[in-house]
């Protein structure tokens, strides 16, 4: 087995993992990225079906999002807005479609009332947030071990009103029923947008998107990147390290490695082994435990793991020979919490005559739909597009899902949360490194949780700490020699 030497071994060549080793190489130090998929991106996947091209995985650019927004203007990558032109639709528990402009959905004024009521009572304490340290927060506690659904239901006594306002959270972002987390889990993924009133806002949360896709920015960041520091079929099967050499960095007495430091990792797969003295894991949580830690993971990060998982999401893609809905005048914006499809989308790709509805079934209605023979899934689907477009939305000339829970190197989409109580129990615990090795993505970002916006900082924030840890030891170690 082939026996190679590095000064910092990457897992995952996701945007985390890529920007982490782009950083790491400009710095002067020597890297390997080693990928389980056969391809680079992760969730970022834009690919052709059918004769269509589709994002699969993530795709939108907001303004907020500035780590990605400098990155696309590094890479030479071009944007265009979203189509919105028109008004939106909202099915209510009548099951009639109702045409709106705005972002509240047409109900009655009691309706209309509570749920710009819960909106800003929820953006006040988004504001006392901080999305780095959600954990800090006075009533950090107290938020945590109650769920959102039971927040909701404490402050509103209409129905309707909580489930859409849940749907911003619940269903559009962690995609797990709103009773499954807590409010300072909801109040996290806020504050890394900026306010919750920016997740209710389509045209800011779903502003642009990249042409020709989004998967461009972890190609073209593989392209600084040799062939012999990039290799794709490689899933890491096991880390092994010493204990020992890390219980006080490098003042350990241990043997000079090759680097002519004190530490030494290694990281195998089952085609080669890779010498190296730091080690990012920068694959989502609920993978982590797919490596084999010699010596194991200490037992409270092991706990954390089992406490923080992926959210469940089909992302649903309809093309048409035309983007009829416009013909109507409507923008394809469409909620209701109602329906099969919670939310569906103008996804037009940039210069193309053809037009794409994009939709989304998550948490407890997927399993529903999942648990469905295919074709009577794709017509449940259609049908629930149909209640907001029309008939003609049930004879799409290309359709397909988006199933990342069939991944195998995903399990699950968008993003981990932890359940209640988890986030004061472990989230500060999730960003420290543990010996020569540190764990990353954009499930632990701050500012763009879950986006690759959040990816981006995590492997600035991943490389910049592997950096000063390297230099440190090395310090340390001519100290020593001295």
């Amino acid at each position: 087995m082939p026996r190679l030497e590095r000064d910092v071994v990457i897992v995952g060549a996701g945007a985390t993992g890529l920007t982490a080793a782009v950083q790491l190489q400009r710095a002067g130090h020597s890297v390997i990225v080693l990928e389980a998929r056969d391809r680079v991106g992760g969730r970022l996947w834009t690919n052709e079906i059918g004769g269509q091209l589709y994002e699969i995985g993530g795709q939108w650019v907001s303004p907020d999002q500035t780590a990605l927004l400098e990155t696309l203007d590094e890479l030479g990558l071009d944007t265009y807005a979203r189509f919105r032109d028109g008004e939106s639709v909202y099915v209510g528990p009548d099951g009639v479609a109702k045409r709106f402009t705005g972002d509240i959905f047409p109900a009655s004024p009691h309706t209309r009332a509570e749920i710009e009521r819960l909106i800003g009572l929820l953006d006040e304490l988004v504001a006392e947030t901080d999305a780095a340290a959600p954990w800090l927060h006075a009533r950090a506690s107290e938020f945590d071990h109650i769920s959102f659904a039971g927040w909701l239901e404490q402050h509103s006594d209409d129905d309707e009103a909580r489930k859409n306002v849940a749907l911003f959270i619940a269903d559009a972002m962690l995609t797990k029923p709103a009773h499954s987390f807590s409010l300072l889990q909801a109040l996290l993924m806020a504050a890394s947008a900026g306010s919750f009133r920016h997740l209710v806002d389509a045209d800011f949360i779903l502003d642009k998107r990249v042409i020709g896709g989004l998967q461009q920015v972890p190609l073209k960041l593989a392209e600084e990147l040799s062939p012999d520091d990039l290799r794709l079929g490689q899933p890491v099967r096991g880390i092994r390290w010493s204990q020992a050499a890390f219980a006080d960095d490098a003042l350990a007495a241990d043997a000079l490695d090759a680097f002519g430091e004190r530490s030494t990792v290694e990281v195998y797969t089952d085609d080669l082994t890779v010498v190296a003295r730091r080690v990012i894991v920068a694959v989502p949580p609920n993978l982590y435990n797919r490596i084999e830690y010699t010596p194991n993971l200490p037992r409270i990060r092991q706990q954390l793991q089992q406490h923080q998982s992926l959210g469940l999401v089909i992302k649903v893609h309809a093309s048409y020979d035309t983007p009829f809905w416009r013909e109507d005048g409507l923008s394809g914006t469409a909620f209701s919490p109602y329906q099969v499809v919670h939310e569906a989308y103008d996804n037009s790709n940039y210069g193309e005559t053809r037009g794409t509805l994009v939709g989304f079934v998550s948490d407890e209605k997927a399993d529903a739909v999942l648990s469905m023979p295919a074709t009577e899934r794709r017509q449940s689907i259609l049908h629930s597009l149909a209640a907001y477009y029309g008939p003609r939305a049930l004879s799409p000339v290309v359709y397909y899902e988006s199933d990342w829970a069939a991944e195998q190197w995903t399990q699950g989409a968008y993003a981990a949360s932890f359940d209640l109580g988890g986030l004061t129990r472990y989230g500060a615990l999730q960003l420290e490194p543990v010996g020569p090795l540190r764990f990353g993505s954009s499930d632990l970002a701050a500012e763009g949780y879950q986006h690759v916006d959040g990816a981006i900082r995590v492997g600035r924030r991943l490389a910049a700490e592997t950096i000063t840890s390297l230099e440190t030891s090395a310090s340390t170690a001519e100290g020593d020699t001295e």
